[in-house]
């Protein structure tokens, strides 16, 4: 009686694992899209060209992510990811992004 009731509970528990650990790397994900945007803002505050900015948040940034640099004083990097394809199935796109501002320094040696 056990073993049925096993056999009947464990597809359940194996489909709510997996959703668990995508929600988990979605939200990395959109860990590192914070940490991307704010490294290449960081860049570009230091006076960074826009190739070494670029190049330091897609270094941070997830697979396949794109990052876009805007502004010559104030500066707005923009980061975006592609959605995990277990969630795209949910009516609500799960993109994780994140976006961050800096005012370039002037002056530094």
């Amino acid at each position: 009686m056990v073993t049925a009731e096993f056999a009947v509970a464990l597809p359940i528990v194996i489909v709510v694992l997996a959703l668990a650990l995508t929600a988990l790397m979605a939200a990395a994900d959109q860990l590192r899209c914070v940490d991307a945007a704010r490294v290449g803002a960081r860049a570009a505050a230091r006076g960074d060209t826009g190739a070494a900015v670029h190049r330091a948040a897609t270094w941070v940034a997830p697979t396949g992510s794109t990052v876009t640099v805007v502004g010559q004083r104030t500066i707005v990097v923009h980061v975006s990811a592609p959605p995990r394809p277990a969630l795209a199935w949910l009516p609500v796109a799960l993109r994780p992004q994140a976006r961050a501002t800096a005012i370039r320094e002037v002056g530094l040696p």
